[in-house]
């Protein structure tokens, strides 16, 4: 896309995609961002634990008001699930809370027991998830010693695939990658797995290699990002890289930018908007006899 950066009023907005490391939240993330891109308009969508690493997607100035919509369908993770020994967050994090020798377990039995958790399946977040039970996170009412009961919900685990089996006097340590649903609990499985071969199972490794459409390919540490800042995707790139677009002609361009509705034109989902110059002016929705916009990117008022 060749689009000329100078003049325009979001040269500085768009997403970056930070390939997070262990050690810190997403909002100490944001909080570096902050520093590193000296705005405090920095958001994030899709949050990883402490331990995780990987993929963390961020907005910067105009591109935080495009986080409510980058609900990314799919995400996909590298993990290691160790099994003989249950903790209290499902995670290395955790107090450990009963030890069982997992050395009788087969490489049969950890594969049966993945394929049964690959599909559609019900699910039981974490109790130190960011569920809300009413009204509250579930971490929080854990963390005040209140019972948490969180009913199950569907997720969808499209792959789960073992890429290692290491074993020790006791444990048994699973390598795999999974590709899930978003809101799927990869430390969920890494219980259930274990719960259903009687040895209990926790997280000990987690990475995330991509939400949606951003990859690590597209991601940079906090490190490098601090000694050049810069974001990943311009707004533009990041609209047309997250949904399919849909070209709109100049006047088109100019009635969506003001907010106004099209013609519908058969469209399935949300589109970008892009005009002739390459760049995307709005997120675009047909809704009956109207082709509106859900999000606009380039509001005639810039």
């Amino acid at each position: 896309m060749n689009v000329d950066q100078t003049a325009d009023p979001l040269s500085t907005s768009g997403v970056v995609v930070v390939d997070k490391p262990a050690g810190l939240t997403s909002h100490d993330v944001v909080a570096r961002l902050r520093r590193i891109f000296g705005t405090r308009k920095v958001g994030h969508a899709g949050t990883l634990d402490p331990m995780a690493t990987g993929v963390l997607v961020a907005g910067i100035e105009r591109g935080t008001k495009l986080l409510a919509h980058l609900v990314a369908d799919d995400k996909v993770y590298s993990t290691t699930i160790r099994l003989g020994v249950s903790t209290s967050t499902d995670d290395a994090e955790g107090e450990v809370i009963a030890q069982t020798d997992a050395s009788g377990i087969t490489d049969e039995q950890i594969a049966a027991q993945v394929a049964a958790l690959t599909g559609e399946i019900m699910q039981v977040p974490s109790k130190v998830s960011a569920i809300k039970i009413n009204g509250k996170r579930a971490h929080e009412l854990a963390r005040e010693g209140k019972e948490v009961d969180i009913p199950p919900r569907p997720v969808t685990v499209f792959s789960f695939e073992i890429t290692d089996v290491r074993r020790g006097d006791t444990l048994i340590d699973v390598d795999a990658t999974v590709h899930c649903s978003s809101g799927t609990y990869v430390r969920s499985l890494a219980r259930d797995m274990g719960e259903a071969l009687g040895v209990g199972g926790h997280l000990t490794d987690l990475r995330r290699h991509s939400s949606g459409p951003f990859h690590l390919t597209h991601a940079r540490t906090l490190d490098e990002l601090a000694d050049t800042p810069a974001l990943s995707l311009t707004i533009d790139e990041a609209l047309i890289t997250g949904w399919p677009v849909s070209d709109v002609t100049s006047e088109e361009y100019a009635a969506l930018a003001m907010g106004k509705w099209l013609k519908p034109r058969g469209l399935k989902g949300v589109h970008a908007a892009v005009g002739p110059d390459g760049r995307a002016v709005a997120l675009v929705k047909e809704k009956g006899s109207r082709l509106s916009t859900v999000f606009v990117a380039r509001p005639s008022t810039l």
